[in-house]
């Protein structure tokens, strides 16, 4: 493991970028204890301040863990995919916020991620991700729901959709697209939207994924990406007529 010392660079990045890539490729494993404070800092010729800086950058990522005691230190951490979601979920918010992707690009993007769960989840959703639709949907269904506790049931329902397929990989890989984008567009149609559509439209996704029916399933969810658009195209058309009013 090097770094330049050259490179414009923080160096406490590059020390994390480089015991990062060791984890990655298989150089550092699963529970190995790294060298220690005093070693990194000779190995890579900086101050015991910088590499505690990198260690921390990597234990805020959780690629290691602290020890204390005698037998402690830093070790290689076994990352779950459940630990990694709100990493996950704050890089995709950060990337949608930053590049200024257009809602018809979002909307795309997730339901075309979703959907690819929809067959799966018909096949092995469990009653308790069943339990968890329906419970949301009553909860959609609740007049006095605030417009923040609507978008966190939204979120929810479509977690369990996702959560249902069994494969914690697209569970992982949908938890920016679920969790990022569709606070988005709920934050861009809350206005627009018909909360009774929503829930019928929900309906339909639970009913089909309780007869394990993938196909009714995926005609729901084109059936929603569809209302959905509508939605950001009216909003959108609404905000342009103002705009050229003022």
């Amino acid at each position: 493991m090097k770094i330049d010392p050259e490179n414009p660079a923080d160096l406490s990045a590059q020390i994390a970028s480089a015991i990062r890539d060791g984890i990655i490729s298989g150089a550092l494993i699963v529970d190995q204890r790294l060298p220690s404070e005093a070693e990194l800092s000779e190995q890579f010729n900086v101050s015991r301040p910088t590499v505690r800086e990198a260690l921390k950058r990597l234990a805020a990522q959780s690629l290691i863990r602290t020890q204390r005691g005698a037998t402690g230190g830093a070790f290689v951490n076994r990352i779950s995919f459940e630990e990694a979601y709100s990493q996950q979920i704050t890089t995709s918010t950060l990337l949608l916020s930053m590049n200024a992707v257009s809602f018809e690009t979002a909307c795309e993007a997730r339901y075309a991620l979703e959907r690819a769960c929809a067959p799966l989840s018909a096949k092995r959703r469990t009653a308790d991700h069943l339990a968890t639709m329906r419970a949301e949907i009553h909860r959609q269904s609740q007049p006095g729901l605030t417009d923040e506790a609507f978008c966190a049931s939204d979120v929810a329902f479509h977690r369990a959709l996702v959560d249902g397929a069994g494969n914690p990989v697209m569970s992982y890989q949908l938890a920016g697209a679920v969790e990022a984008m569709q606070p988005l567009m709920n934050m861009i149609t809350f206005t627009a939207r018909s909360r009774e559509e929503i829930v019928t439209l929900h309906g339909r996704i639970a009913d089909a994924l309780e007869a394990a029916d993938g196909t009714r399933a995926d005609a729901a969810l084109c059936d929603l990406e569809r209302y959905t658009l509508g939605l950001g195209h009216d909003v959108m058309a609404k905000r342009a007529e103002n705009r050229a009013k003022a």
